[in-house]
């Protein structure tokens, strides 16, 4: 990722901190204008052409959004139509990562733990990983049964965030969508997800002491996705991004072999 991306993905969060009247309504409209923006070259490539003054691309995108969205997503729109992106693409993920945080923002539940469990369930079904996932097949149709199997199970805001995803996936894979998803959700509450392998379920007192010794690590307030895997034997296995700490009986045995063997 360019540097002018970086930076222009910055102003935009910043741009949404100290936005008001951000809601589910704003959020959605935040997800539509990236399915616009993304089929469609012309907008996208001038929404984000740095040869183009900020304030007309700004006047763009009041002239294109303006009439039937709210204030307060073409404000948005705007702040990001200014900034200067590395290329259309990415304007367009950055588009996407501020929905996903518009949504962060208007829901309170926990869209965290609920994007890693519809991950999980995705990687446990390949006939679902394919049916949201394939190149073929109707994207609306895709939206309707994401709905269909969180009705009821889990936020609007985590219905909308992977409805609008699978929509709208443009090559990626869905379990790296909902991964990146959670991520930058984490990220807009100021949180750090760890993810927990464990032989059997943690009790509360064990997440709780987990969650105080991580946050003590990384200065940051942790959530905990945790993975029953029996492989582990016993103790634990926790990855936070790429740092992972291996404390699992099958780590320590697979050391042992390694050291009789060496």
């Amino acid at each position: 990722m360019g540097s002018a991306t970086t930076q222009a993905r910055t102003a935009t969060s910043e741009a949404l901190a100290s936005a008001s009247g951000v809601d589910l309504d704003v959020a959605r409209e935040l997800f539509a204008a990236v399915a616009a923006v993304s089929g469609s070259a012309q907008l996208s490539g001038a929404l984000s052409d740095s040869s183009v003054p900020a304030d007309a691309r700004a006047g763009l995108v009041s002239a294109v959004f303006g009439p039937s969205y709210r204030p307060a997503t073409v404000g948005l729109l705007s702040s990001a139509s200014q900034q200067r992106w590395s290329s259309a693409a990415q304007f367009v993920e950055g588009l996407e990562e501020l929905a996903v945080r518009a949504t962060a923002v208007a829901e309170t539940g926990d869209i965290e733990a609920e994007l890693f469990s519809f991950s999980r369930t995705v990687a446990s079904n390949g006939e679902l990983e394919l049916a949201l996932g394939g190149r073929l097949g109707d994207a609306s149709a895709k939206g309707t049964l994401v709905s269909t199997l969180l009705d009821g199970r889990a936020s609007a805001g985590t219905a909308l965030i992977v409805s609008s995803l699978v929509e709208h996936a443009r090559g990626r894979r869905v379990r790296a969508l909902l991964r990146r998803a959670e991520s930058i959700v984490a990220d807009q509450r100021s949180r750090i997800v760890a993810t927990v392998s464990a032989a059997a379920p943690l009790s509360a007192d064990q997440q709780t002491r987990l969650q105080n010794a991580l946050s003590a690590r990384y200065g940051s307030a942790v959530t905990l996705n945790t993975v029953i895997d029996p492989t582990v034997l016993g103790g634990l296995r926790v990855q936070v991004a790429d740092d992972v700490i291996d404390a699992s009986v099958s780590a320590r045995l697979a050391d042992l072999r390694q050291r009789i063997a060496g």
